[in-house]
């Protein structure tokens, strides 16, 4: 759903990017630097309330997410290396932004429906870590399994904007219900894939037998 605004904020960072590695900041220090930055965030706004803030700054360093990428492209440093570290790194952001807003629950029980919104997004939180893993892993079996309903970008965009703007009025269910849809829009892709999977690695039906010829 944000490919296209992906690809613009791409354009966007390639002069910061030739910037930083002018200063010799590498792709690896700006991958680490934003996991930092972006975990400190959630589990420091999140759940203390200040919601509005920390998903727009959050939101802020997802979109730079692609910063480290045009700064390797530019550098002739891509490679399996930097992709496995950003791979990685994200599933702790992530981790961190839903583990952010399932203590914005707990630690504010006088939020409509509460024990909803935790449920939720633990949920988010369980099912958005397995939807890569699934991937990763139909990937090592030698099979592909790049199929979903949501991308990880989509997930945490609905995920902040939702929860971020119950601080200007927006009622809280309507966070826990964008919360449930981002849930099930997990399990569905992680479903899909274990399918597709299936399919690509099921042996294939045995043919007939074949009958002697008869005698003459």
């Amino acid at each position: 759903m944000l490919g296209g605004l992906r690809a613009t904020m791409q354009r966007l960072f390639t002069p910061p990017a030739r910037l930083l590695l002018r200063w010799g900041v590498s792709p690896d220090a700006v991958t680490i630097t934003g996991t930092v930055i972006v975990c400190v965030l959630a589990l420091t706004l999140l759940p203390t309330g200040h919601v509005l803030l920390g998903s727009g700054l959050i939101g802020l360093f997802a979109l730079a997410d692609s910063l480290d990428g045009v700064m390797a492209r530019l550098s002739g440093r891509s490679g399996p290396w930097g992709a496995f570290l950003d791979s990685t790194l994200d599933r702790l952001s992530d981790g961190a932004v839903f583990a952010g807003i399932t203590l914005w629950f707990v630690l504010h029980p006088d939020l409509p429906y509460a024990t909803w919104g935790q449920v939720a997004a633990l949920a988010c939180l369980v099912l958005g870590s397995v939807v890569p893993y699934a991937r990763a892993r139909a990937e090592s079996v030698g099979a592909t399994a790049a199929v979903g309903i949501a991308e990880r970008t989509d997930r945490l965009v609905v995920a902040l904007v939702a929860v971020g703007f119950t601080q200007v009025g927006l009622p809280v269910v309507v966070a826990e219900a964008a919360l449930t849809l981002l849930a099930v829009a997990s399990l569905v892709t992680v479903v899909q894939r274990v399918a597709t999977v299936r399919r690509q690695l099921a042996p294939a039906p045995a043919g007939p037998t074949d009958s002697p010829a008869p005698e003459v």
